[in-house]
């Protein structure tokens, strides 16, 4: 993912949705800034698990929808959870 792409990403409340190669939704999470949660991913002291960074390693492209609330940003997370069932989204299957 370039710099630039993730600097354009809004200061916003949102749903960010990231992609394989594929275009196959990988993962669905919510954010109360969008920039920041998704810069968090891609930062040298990012989460060191296992399961995390195998996730990165596929991700290719990261799609995002802004909400006006943190409350819509949650429904809207788990409507497209329930909807998409990403694979590495397990809590919510």
């Amino acid at each position: 993912m370039k710099p630039d792409r993730i600097a354009s990403l809004p200061d916003a409340p949102g749903v960010y949705i990231m992609k394989s190669a594929t275009g196959a939704i990988l993962y669905v999470g919510k954010a109360k800034s969008l920039r920041t949660r998704v810069r968090s991913y891609f930062s040298p002291s990012s989460d060191s698990r296992y399961q995390v960074r195998f996730l990165m390693a596929k991700v290719q492209d990261i799609e995002y929808l802004v909400t006006d609330t943190e409350k819509e940003a949650l429904i809207l997370e788990n409507t497209l959870i329930k909807q998409h069932r990403p694979r590495y989204n397990i809590n919510l299957r």
